[in-house]
């Protein structure tokens, strides 16, 4: 989890994902070996704004490359371990950290719900014009809590979230440095060659 002085966020975040998505019904089609956990910096440090975000590196249906405005468009790819991954997930911190644990619990099933069932690097879709909350966000996040408090009801092991008890500045002063993997946003690349 760490090193002399240091907190590897990023690596305690995917322990805790690959718990949650070997134990809970709803995400046992995600493969955590196939989903980069990141960290970003906030640039301000306001409570508000994003906490967290998920990143499919695939177009609607799983497609590697989509036709925008008559160009052909694909996702830069990212390898990581030695696969190609399918998602990025990124917390922002210190905001994420410094939520409240219940926040925090939610938030991180409120992403990893975004992953298509079908986990082919595209996003769950939902039906109507708010496909990726339903049409309600206040309705997505009380599904999510209630799918956290499934989880902590199966008993896993509490050093896989204790972590989240602590808020940025307490979870340095009590473990040092908080470390983990950055990389950039993925960006579309067009695809120069398609027919």
């Amino acid at each position: 989890m760490s090193g002399a002085g240091t907190f590897d966020f990023c690596a305690a975040m995917e322990r805790l994902c690959i718990d949650i998505c070997s134990r809970h019904a709803e995400f046992l089609h995600v493969r955590m070996s196939e989903v980069v956990v990141t960290f970003a910096q906030t640039r301000s440090s306001v409570d508000w704004g994003m906490q967290a975000k998920l990143t499919p590196l695939r177009f609607e249906g799983g497609r590697r490359t989509e036709r925008r405005n008559g160009r052909v468009w694909t996702i830069h790819p990212i390898r990581h371990n030695g696969k190609e991954a399918l998602y990025v997930l990124t917390f922002y911190l210190p905001r994420f950290l410094n939520l409240s644990f219940d926040e925090k619990i939610i938030t991180v099933f409120h992403e990893l719900y975004h992953i298509s069932p079908l986990f082919d690097g595209d996003i769950r879709r939902f039906k109507g014009a708010c496909y990726m909350h339903s049409g309600s966000q206040k309705a997505y996040d009380k599904q999510m809590a209630v799918f956290a408090k499934e989880y902590l009801a199966s008993r896993p092991d509490r050093s896989l979230y204790t972590f989240l008890n602590h808020d940025f500045i307490n979870l340095q002063k009590s473990f040092g440095a908080v470390v983990g993997l950055r990389i950039q946003t993925p960006r579309l690349v067009e695809v120069r060659d398609a027919a």
